[in-house]
């Protein structure tokens, strides 16, 4: 198995364009830690006796966690689970949590991977997404963490945001580079449905996504981190060579994964599985004297079908690409059908073949989730 994802559903106040699922109140944090662990146990051997390679904590977010909570739960993890010595355990983290002693307290846990979210080192768009940090914070908690030995740091920003300049999105990526960090993740702001940047959209109290900004924006990042030496491994993550998130990419070639806490994802290759998004009911589900399955989570078999429009999607985003001999593998039809709709993104120059594997070219990139919805296998 490749790793295990906690999902952390806590934050301190609402980030406008957000739809994960997050509490802003701290009340269920111990009782909700308390079910983490018992999920934990009663989930043991769902990787079999494969070595867990990542550890990741996301949400939410991880950071507002103590220390003394994150050694109890490590102390659980590595107690039921085989973990490689060398595993990548990620912290998500944000800036205004990082203090200098919080830093250097991390330091002494297994904790070896910092992602901070950013965002922007622009104080106008930080308060237009709501965040809880500031632009000097965001600079200052990168230098303390370097400072601090943390030299594997993976750095968010979001790029397309409605007021944002080309020269404000030119000067986030020269920040980041002046700090030499091994990766970098950066996503296009989304109005998700039911968020209050969807809310503020809908009123007229915000300009929507512009469309030409983003792809500009997005041309832009490409070309400056590609001659800054940096690979553009995923749609949205670039790193140094060799620098890849090792979790991510487990998503992405589809290895399995277990997700302990509240809408965490479980994939083992043949079933996909959902816990429930709600704290309260989570905890409930996971009461000592009767764990309750059916309230915890979903289970959903994965048709062949499904396996194929997986794998075209999660493998277009990356650089490794489409294999065509794993498409066969899945059977001839997929085979027929995936070279077949494959044709009109050859001829415009959206995707370019290499022997058997196709990959999305920079043109592609701009469209890249509309490519692989038109290879989807759709009864």
């Amino acid at each position: 198995m490749s790793g295990i994802y906690f999902h952390i559903p806590f934050c301190k106040q609402a980030c406008h364009y957000c739809n994960f699922h997050f509490s802003t109140s701290l009340r269920q944090k111990t009782p909700l830690l308390n079910a983490m662990l018992r999920e934990l146990e009663l989930r043991r051997d769902y990787p079999g006796d494969a070595v867990v390679q990542t550890l990741y904590l996301g949400g939410g977010t991880p950071s507002l966690l103590e220390i003394d909570e994150l050694h109890r739960l490590f102390e659980h993890i590595y107690r039921l689970f085989p973990v490689a010595p060398d595993a990548e355990v990620t912290l998500e983290a944000n800036p205004d949590d990082l203090t200098a002693a919080k830093i250097a307290a991390l330091r002494q846990t297994p904790v070896n991977r910092l992602s901070i979210g950013i965002q922007s080192f622009s104080d106008a768009d930080l308060q237009f997404m709501n965040r809880a940090h500031n632009s000097g914070e965001a600079q200052r908690c990168i230098e303390m963490a370097l400072n601090a030995g943390f030299t594997d740091l993976s750095l968010d920003l979001i790029y397309g945001t409605p007021g944002m300049s080309d020269a404000q999105w030119v000067a986030n990526i020269e920040t980041v580079l002046a700090f030499d960090v091994p990766h970098l993740s950066c996503y296009c702001l989304t109005v998700e449905p039911q968020t209050a940047l969807d809310h503020f959209v809908k009123k007229g109290k915000a300009r929507p996504v512009d469309d030409a900004q983003a792809a500009r924006q997005l041309e832009y990042l490409m070309h400056r981190l590609n001659t800054a030496g940096y690979e553009h491994y995923e749609i949205s993550n670039f790193a140094k060579p060799g620098r890849y998130s090792r979790h991510n990419t487990s998503y992405w070639t589809g290895e399995a994964y277990l997700g302990i806490g509240p809408s965490a994802h479980s994939f083992n290759g043949v079933s996909r599985q959902w816990n429930v998004a709600n704290n309260a009911r989570y905890i409930q589900a996971l009461e000592p004297e009767l764990p309750d399955w059916k309230a915890l989570f979903e289970l959903e078999t994965l048709t062949p079908e499904q396996r194929y429009n997986e794998y075209v999607m999660t493998s277009l985003r990356t650089q490794w690409g489409c294999d065509l001999a794993r498409i066969r593998n899945m059977g001839k039809r997929f085979e027929a059908f995936f070279m077949r709709e494959v044709v009109p993104f050859l001829e415009d120059g959206s995707v370019h073949r290499r022997g058997e594997v196709f990959l999305l070219t920079q043109k592609g990139k701009l469209i890249g989730d509309y490519v692989a919805s038109e290879l989807f296998w759709v009864e």
